[in-house]
């Protein structure tokens, strides 16, 4: 099981969890709790596919907010608490660079994001309003959640989040839940330091099935599709960039097939004026 001390480096493709505080000689004894890693992977992987109950939590102005309201769109969920002064800000701060890589991808209007604190009532609206702003977190589409003490083992449970109290904070799971737009469980995406890159792919997957289910509407709709289709992920800049040449590639067919569309239409036009033209006329 990997703990702060060596949280940071880079992340593996087992589940990543983390003590969440710097490794105190207290917590590195033996005979503390810890998180059986095996089985919150397990636990984690279990409810892919599900769909949660609806949970009703407190926004950071103490209003009420179901997660049935997300729906529509998809929706990443992370756990946080705001005692954490490593492992939750690391994440966190991750996903806010994350989340800015994907802009130009998808833009802050094709999905939602919540952080949620789980220790309860610690987590109160006003300490996740604290949090957010020493991260200064300010996105639109980013809300911080407070869910009621008697809530947090089912919403927790539900969303496949496993944790265990430690003499020195936390022990828990490190990543981000994705739900589709109709709520159900569709990925876990672990690590510490969140990428646009890993988060890329199913928010891509979910954003071009759901496109695909509904008709074409407006001309917005047609370049947002063509947007998330022309884009690749750029490691160095840590964000999704355009790809110019399947733009020029896609922009270019449209125009031969345009080009030819008009070129047939005018000589299909040019021979029902030469038959008519040929047609004998009645005296």
């Amino acid at each position: 099981m990997r703990r702060c001390a060596d949280a940071f480096s880079s992340v593996p493709s087992a589940l990543l969890v983390a003590l969440a505080a710097l490794a105190a000689p207290a917590a590195l004894a033996e005979g503390v709790p810890q998180l059986d890693e095996r089985r919150a992977m397990a636990d984690s992987q279990a409810v892919v596919g599900s769909v949660p109950p609806d949970f009703t939590l407190l926004d950071r102005r103490e209003r009420p907010v179901a997660l049935s309201q997300y729906r529509g769109k998809p929706l990443l969920v992370s756990f946080v608490y705001t005692g954490c002064f490593t492992a939750c800000p690391a994440l966190t701060r991750s996903l806010h660079e994350a989340v800015h890589g994907l802009d130009r991808m998808l833009g802050p209007q094709q999905f939602n994001l919540v952080s949620i604190g789980f220790n309860q009532p610690i987590d109160s609206p006003l300490a996740m309003r604290a949090f957010a702003a020493q991260h200064r977190i300010d996105y639109r589409n980013w809300e911080f959640l407070s869910p009621a003490s008697e809530d947090v083992a089912a919403l927790t449970r539900s969303l496949g989040f496993s944790y265990q109290r430690t003499p020195a904070g936390f022990d828990h799971v490190l990543g981000v839940t994705v739900i589709d737009a109709e709520g159900r469980i569709h990925a876990q995406v672990y690590g510490h330091r969140l990428s646009a890159e890993a988060l890329g792919v199913p928010l891509r997957e979910l954003v071009l099935a759901q496109a695909a289910a509904a008709p074409l509407g407006s001309l917005d709709d047609l370049v947002a599709r063509v947007r998330i289709l022309c884009t690749v992920y750029d490691a160095d800049a840590g964000e999704y960039r355009y790809d110019w040449k399947l733009l020029l590639e896609i922009f270019g067919g449209l125009a031969f097939f345009t080009s030819a569309g008009v070129w047939f239409w005018r000589e299909r036009r040019s021979q029902r004026q030469a038959r008519a033209a040929l047609r004998p006329r009645s005296p």
